[in-house]
């Protein structure tokens, strides 16, 4: 069994990106931080969900970003997958970027 602190995507990344909106004097309640955390890791299980069962039907084991442009698309998020230019190219580099920022702060943690 997942503990939920688990599941939940690192709050110190929901916090940067909360913050790259925002004009650089807003501040941002650790409350509004972790509503957000909440509500995008299920934004994304919601989405990654419905992408896996697309792949399950069609007999698949990999969810690739098409898989989750049909997934935003047919849960009604069009305007998400919209002018994909480069295909996977910035899924890819954001999926990256992610990565990098869940391990500096692991790394953070560390000290």
């Amino acid at each position: 069994m997942v503990d939920e602190h688990d599941r939940l995507l690192p709050i110190a990344n929901v916090g940067r990106i909360m913050k790259q909106i925002l004009p650089p004097t807003a501040k941002i309640s650790k409350e509004a931080k972790q509503t957000m955390q909440e509500c995008a890791t299920e934004f994304i299980s919601f989405v990654t969900g419905e992408a896996s069962d697309k792949c399950h039907k069609e007999n698949r084991k990999t969810v690739n970003g098409d898989d989750i442009c049909w997934s935003l698309s047919s849960l009604g998020f069009d305007n998400y997958t919209e002018d994909r230019g480069q295909e996977d190219h910035g899924l890819s580099v954001s999926m990256q970027q992610l990565s990098s920022s869940a391990a500096i702060d692991s790394s953070q943690e560390l000290h």
